[in-house]
């Protein structure tokens, strides 16, 4: 009788795909030691997720990219990295402190200055980039309480068919209890606005893996649509 070995753990898994398919290198390897150097929290992509966002970037032709959460730039780099020369990223971070280092960390890496970090409250900045010209590309990941009303300014500053991405929508399941959990409730009041809107189609995918039980919602704005108003 042959003994069953034991499978691998998600997270395995996850360090075997990083290391085979990812290849992030050094510079990704120097934002984590500068979140866990500033104490702040490891709550950034996989590194499976950060190499998916720069390939959409990529598939999508994105000159213009909007980021709201850009904790240690972790995320802001890949994304950075899917774009052609003279491509630009417009990030915005709630806390000062989380930007200096972000934007440390993005000059390192060489993507300085295809980025903009916009600072305070994404509701506060967010309305500053009205009249600008519409971004291709949305990766949203921030406080989930303001999800919908993220969706909402994504939906204003993007064009017909630009691509957003929302991030943790699965929540361990939890969207399934909303009432157990407020971050549940936002999120999935989120993918409940998505599906319902007729701006916007959409899919979420669920992955497992270093970040536990969760996954990121993809939507593509419609073609022959008109973006919300006011």
């Amino acid at each position: 009788m042959v003994e069953h070995q034991r499978r691998p753990g998600w997270a395995e898994v996850e360090d075997f795909l990083s290391a085979t398919l990812v290849q992030g290198g050094t510079e990704m390897a120097a934002v984590i030691e500068s979140i866990d150097a500033a104490g702040m929290p490891r709550i950034e992509v996989a590194p499976t997720a950060g190499k998916l966002l720069m390939l959409l970037v990529r598939i999508q032709g994105a000159r213009r990219v909007l980021e709201i959460g850009t904790l240690a730039g972790f995320s802001t780099i890949w994304l950075a990295r899917g774009m052609p020369d003279g491509g630009h990223v417009t990030t915005c971070e709630y806390l000062p402190e989380h930007a200096a280092v972000a934007r440390r960390n993005l000059d390192v890496a060489g993507v300085g200055s295809m980025v903009d970090i916009r600072v305070g409250a994404a509701l506060d900045t967010l309305p500053t980039l009205l009249g600008g010209e519409p971004y291709d590309f949305v990766f949203i990941d921030a406080d989930k309480s303001n999800n919908v009303n993220y969706l909402k300014w994504a939906l204003k500053l993007t064009r017909p068919g630009s691509v957003i991405v929302m991030d943790n929508v699965i929540w361990e399941g939890t969207i399934l209890d909303p009432d157990a959990d407020p971050d549940a409730g936002a999120i999935r009041a989120a993918l409940e606005f998505m599906g319902a809107s007729p701006l916007l189609d959409a899919t979420a995918i669920q992955t497992a893996g270093s970040k536990g039980w969760d996954g990121f919602a993809i939507a593509v704005v419609r073609q022959g649509s008109a973006t919300l108003g006011e």
